[in-house]
Formats: C-alpha cells, structure tokens, sequence
C-alpha cells in the first residue's frame, strides 16, 4: 500500500472542521453573508479536489494491464476497495440520522406524521438512505435529496465519480483530460452565472437544484486528478499550515454581493483549490508538533463529516422554537461541537477502523 499524503489527509480535517463550524452558524445567523464561514460549503467542492487526487495516486497505476506488482486491480476489485473505505460508517450515520429525527422535540414524531408522514415514507427514506440513494424528502428538512443525513448527498456524487474514474478517467490522454477540464470549468462560471441571485454556489443538495451537483463535482475531481498527474508541487514553509490556513482563506473571505460572489466562489474552485493541492502534494510526512494534529484531524475528517449534521439539525430546530439568549445559544452551540467531535473519535477508534480492517482481510 502506497504512503499517504500526510498533508492532504491533513487539509481534508481541517474542511471538514469548518463544514462542522459553517453549518452550527449556519442555523444560527439569518444568511451565508453573516456566517463567519460565509464559503463554508465549499469544502464539498475540496473534497472532491482531494478525492481525484488520491484516487489518481492510489490507483491509476494499478487499473493498468501493466499493474506495478503485475497483478491489474480491475473494475471490482477498484469497487470493492472503495467501499470498504467509504460504507461502513453510512448505516451507522444513517440510522443516527433516523434516531435524530424522529426524537427531535422542538418538531415532534406526532407533528411529522399529522403533516403526512407515512411509515412507509420514512423507511423508503431510510432503506434508500443506507445504499446513498436519493428519497423524498421528509417534513422539515427542505427540499434535501437525503434527508435522513443531508451530507450524504455528496457521497452519492463521489460514488459517480468513483464509477466514472474506474469506467473511463483513469486511462485517459492529457489532451482529453485538458478538454475535460476547459469544458467543466466553463460549466462552472455558466453555473455561477445562474446562481448569482441564490447568494452562493452552496447548492446540488435539493431537488430543485438538483443539476448543479455534478457540475460542483465535474471541475475540481477533475483538477485534482489533473495535478496528481502533472506531477506539479509548490514548496512553502510548513506545508500543512500553510495550505490549512489556505483553506481556511477561502473557506472565511467575506461575501461577496451578488454575481460577484458567485463567480469568486468559481475562480477560487478554479484557481486557488489547485494551487493548495500543489502545497499539500510537496511533502510526504509531517514532522515535528504539527504531525499528530495532522494525521489525527485527517482519519477523523470522515467520520466527522458523515456523523455531524443530524445534531446541527437538532440544534438548530431547537434555536428556531425556543429562541434562546444569546449565551446560552453559544454555549450550547459549543456543546455540539465538542459532542460531535467525541462521537466521530469514539466511531473511528472503536468501529469504523476496526470494521473497515476485518472487511480487509476478509475480502482478500
């Protein structure tokens, strides 16, 4: 098995935090504008920069006839892989999702099902919900195309692109990839464009915004894959900070009016998330104070993500029926924090690890 990037694994904890931070503010102040992570969501579009990334390290040498070891992964294998990485911790997040929402007392199991929540609805919700397939949406949770854990909508666009990479990506030319990557990015600034009077390119959860999702996917998988083959690499002191504090630049850059902000939230997907990849692929290994906050934030980085938001969303319900005084808001809001970062240690150490190296074993 090919060594980590220690730094990318790095960055992918420290969006992963802010998306955690960007959605606790996100119920608590009246629009993106005001949030202190007024670009939040676009973590998402950096996690999948990283994602194509490391799918090009790991295994664009091995999908070939000409494997290293001369043993060709192939299609299934490649699949089976990715969802020992990625499934076992989204039926636990799933059902956390399910727990969440049906003892959420600011909304209440009664008030769901007189405003026509069926039994059936719920469990199609969450049957659909364990394999990362799109289902109605439930009461309460907006127009969300997984409402039983809204995150999980961007699982479902990182298993297509999985899909799309061992199909195709993997064995295509720098020309095509260069085509690719000119079409995407202007599919991006067109989307922009569109988006101009919804505040932000924070969309593609919904159905109603449904189409935007894989056009936040297409550029920056892409561009990370591109960079990962290019080989291109940008030295600066402290690579870890320095890229962790580039993330957090764009994550924090105030809002933008309008078109303004959108196209801005392009050019940084476009530009600036390429360039933190070149930081974060100049180094192999951490070293010194920095390294185990590194390594530690990066394997918590998944489980963090995945288990957060059904406890954002009780918060938040709470926020909005209660209206509580402005220090116990903080405070609590401080407490869902913390709760959702022992949670995610507790799952990564005591399940998520060991199950993922049972299944490992097992699928030899």
């Amino acid at each position: 098995m090919k060594a980590h990037f220690q730094v990318l694994d790095g960055l992918r904890g420290t969006a992963a935090i802010s998306v955690v931070l960007f959605h606790i503010f996100e119920l608590i102040t009246p629009d993106w504008a005001h949030n202190p992570f007024p670009h939040g969501y676009l973590a998402v579009d950096f996690f999948y920069a990283l994602s194509g990334f490391v799918l090009g390290y790991a295994y664009d040498e091995r999908l070939r006839p000409a494997a290293p070891d001369g043993v060709r992964l192939g299609f299934w294998g490649f699949v089976k892989r990715r969802l020992i990485r990625l499934h076992p911790l989204v039926p636990v997040a799933v059902t956390i999702g399910l727990i969440c929402y049906l003892n959420d007392p600011n909304i209440g199991t009664s008030q769901h099902i007189g405003t026509g929540l069926s039994l059936g609805a719920l469990l199609l919700a969450y049957g659909l919900g364990l394999f990362l397939l799109p289902s109605p949406t439930l009461p309460n949770h907006w127009d969300e195309t997984h409402s039983i854990n809204a995150p999980t909508w961007t699982l479902f666009w990182e298993y297509i692109a999985n899909v799309v990479y061992v199909l195709w990506l993997y064995r295509i030319g720098r020309g095509v990839h260069r085509l690719l990557l000119a079409v995407s990015a202007i599919a991006l600034l067109i989307t922009a464009g569109l988006l101009q009077n919804r505040a932000g390119l924070g969309w593609g959860w919904g159905y109603e915004t449904l189409w935007v999702a894989p056009v936040r996917l297409a550029y920056p998988f892409l561009a990370g894959l591109f960079v990962y083959r290019m080989g291109w690499k940008i030295r600066l002191p402290a690579p870890y900070l320095s890229a962790s504090l580039m993330v957090l630049a764009v994550l924090m850059v105030p809002a933008l009016p309008g078109v303004g902000n959108t196209l801005l939230e392009a050019a940084m997907i476009i530009l600036v998330f390429p360039l933190i990849l070149m930081v974060g692929a100049s180094i192999r290994e951490v070293n010194g104070p920095l390294g185990p906050l590194c390594r530690f934030t990066g394997e918590l980085s998944y489980p963090l993500y995945i288990l957060h938001y059904p406890f954002v969303f009780l918060f938040g319900h709470w926020v909005w029926n209660t209206h509580p005084a402005a220090l116990l808001k903080y405070s609590v809001a401080a407490g869902v924090f913390v709760l959702v970062m022992v949670l995610a240690t507790v799952l990564l150490t005591a399940y998520d690890k060991p199950v993922r190296a049972w299944l490992g074993r097992v699928a030899r």
